[in-house]
């Protein structure tokens, strides 16, 4: 038996990346999956996912687009158990005082409008369903400062706390919301190819002195999302080769 046996998930951002492991390792541990994403590679995932897998097009900053996808999984799986909210987007390096408003509220939309949007519209089924497992995609960044990246971490910093006080919540209603804070990973917010390695010469400033690969990040998604995380609520759990330790 899989870990996710029965279990209707999820997980947005799913065409590359952290999302992608995730949606594929909860395939292997026998979820049922909605996959969502904007770039169009969530078809071809959830096509070579089979038939306990649909592809949805979500913009996660817009509130149709959310609901939605929340609804096609319970008409067409009969509920949600397990939401990823792991869509999400990078900052263009640069001090603080040189972020237009523009780029400050679409970098916010993205990771912390969206993480809202997920939980708002999730939450409610998850109720009717007895319960579930929210997993939102936060960062070290939302842990600790990042030089030339303000937006960024005050996004990802809004995620945690989003996290934490959704976690008090519904603490007794069978629902529980963790977030992954992944340090620096091999994915295209770093410059990485799906399925590349990362060259030996381009070693991130983390204390393991290596890339996260996203299938261990996804790991990590796949015990938070499993009846053996049952009694861990408001975490956001450092996934960052000891980044946030130091």
């Amino acid at each position: 038996m899989g870990r996710l046996d029965g279990k209707v998930a999820v997980v947005t951002g799913a065409g590359s990346g952290i999302g992608r492991a995730a949606a594929r390792r909860f395939a292997e541990e026998g979820a049922r999956l909605v996959v969502a994403d904007i770039s169009g590679r969530q078809d071809e995932l959830a096509a070579d996912l089979g038939d306990d897998a649909v592809a949805v097009h979500a913009d996660v900053t817009v509130a149709d687009d959310v609901a939605a996808m929340i609804t096609l999984a319970e008409e067409r799986f009969g509920g949600l158990d397990v939401l990823v909210n792991n869509a999400g987007a990078g900052q263009e390096r640069m001090p603080l005082a040189e972020i237009d408003e523009a780029m400050f509220d679409r970098v916010l939309a993205l990771n912390l409008r969206s993480a809202f949007l997920g939980m708002r519209y999730g939450i409610p089924v998850m109720l009717r369903g007895g319960g579930g497992s929210v997993i939102n995609t936060a960062s070290a960044a939302g842990l600790v400062g990042w030089q030339g990246q303000a937006a960024y971490s005050a996004a990802k910093g809004g995620v945690v706390q989003l996290t934490k006080s959704a976690a008090l919540d519904y603490a007794t209603e069978g629902i529980r919301v963790n977030a992954i804070c992944p340090g620096m990973t091999w994915t295209g917010l770093a410059g990485g190819v799906e399925g590349s390695v990362p060259p030996d010469d381009l070693v991130p400033p983390q204390p393991m002195k290596r890339w996260g690969m996203p299938p261990e990040l996804a790991a990590v998604a796949l015990f938070l999302a499993s009846d053996e995380s049952s009694f861990v609520t408001g975490a956001a759990i450092p996934v960052d080769g000891g980044y946030v330790a130091r």
